[in-house]
């Protein structure tokens, strides 16, 4: 049988971009020559996919990722993952895992601690021969940047100013990143002819400068050619509404919501992006690309 690039998430905040750049790969990489790549999808008839599905050289599997074990993986003969699949015979994954400084045993969020677990599991000895990269990316921007988004829109549409409530801190300066860069990354991992240097690492993305929300504020400024009137920093409504919409999960996703204001409160700075994603693939969109995206839906 091909052998197989897994993509899980192929419609999700990074995924899009994997699947976009991946399949171009292959022909300039020996080692994926010959591979096929397979995208899941818990839906095959969602808006989300009609795009990935039309990308020559990808085909789509409509299939819920926690049900992917490893008689799955040995059956399509998946060789690279992307999303830890030891008994699969998986020659590399590359996953995606959360803020750096909040992958710890100790952290508030249940979400953020599971990371830690995961990447504490993959670094036991049962799991040496399974080789992993787990990257670490900062905040993505299109969330920070959603409710600015929609200011823009509404001001042009009714030449009225809301409130502009945002998820970020007015002063704390942070490494936001677009998801894209992420997965561009963890496309030419993937995509390595020799992935030993990246083996059991945890590799850090940050984006290519620091941003505040007062500098957000500024953006909307000159988008809507007038000075934002109220703001309502660090707000988490989003993440509330989340909550409400699946109470069985109610605890667990708060849980982000005070890890979120721990972030903002700690002064503690960013780790700083791996030489190894500066060398390889780095982070180059700013805020301004997200915006200009969002604003365009």
């Amino acid at each position: 049988m091909t052998p197989t690039i897994l993509v899980v998430g192929a419609t999700g905040n990074t995924g899009r971009k994997v699947v976009e750049t991946l399949p171009s790969l292959p022909k300039s990489s020996q080692s994926l020559s010959g591979h096929r790549i397979l995208c899941l999808t818990r839906s095959a008839q969602s808006d989300a996919v009609q795009k990935p599905a039309k990308i020559p050289g990808t085909k789509l599997v409509e299939q819920n990722w926690v049900n992917v074990i490893a008689a799955w993986l040995k059956e399509h003969n998946v060789e690279r993952f992307y999303v830890n699949c030891l008994r699969a015979g998986v020659k590399y994954v590359v996953r995606i895992s959360t803020t750096a400084n909040a992958v710890r045993s100790d952290s508030i969020a249940y979400y953020q601690r599971a990371h830690w677990d995961i990447e504490s599991l993959s670094s036991s000895p049962p799991y040496d021969k399974l080789r992993w990269t787990s990257l670490q990316p900062h905040i993505f921007l299109p969330i920070s940047l959603a409710p600015a988004a929609e200011f823009i829109k509404e001001y042009r549409k009714t030449g009225q100013q809301q409130k502009l409530s945002l998820f970020v801190d007015e002063n704390t300066p942070a490494d936001l990143i677009d998801p894209d860069d992420v997965g561009r990354a963890a496309v030419h991992l993937i995509a390595s002819d020799d992935f030993s240097s990246y083996d059991h690492k945890r590799l850090v993305l940050n984006g290519p400068e620091e941003i505040t929300g007062s500098q957000i504020v500024e953006l909307v400024g000159k988008h809507i050619g007038a000075k934002v009137k109220e703001v309502v920093w660090n707000d988490s409504s989003l993440i509330e509404q989340m909550a409400e919409q699946s109470p069985e999960n109610k605890n667990i996703i708060l849980d982000v919501k005070n890890a979120a204001q721990e972030y903002w409160d700690s002064g503690i700075k960013d780790a700083p992006t791996s030489r190894e994603i500066l060398d390889l693939c780095p982070p180059k969109r700013t805020a301004t690309d997200p915006l200009e995206e969002l604003l365009k839906r």
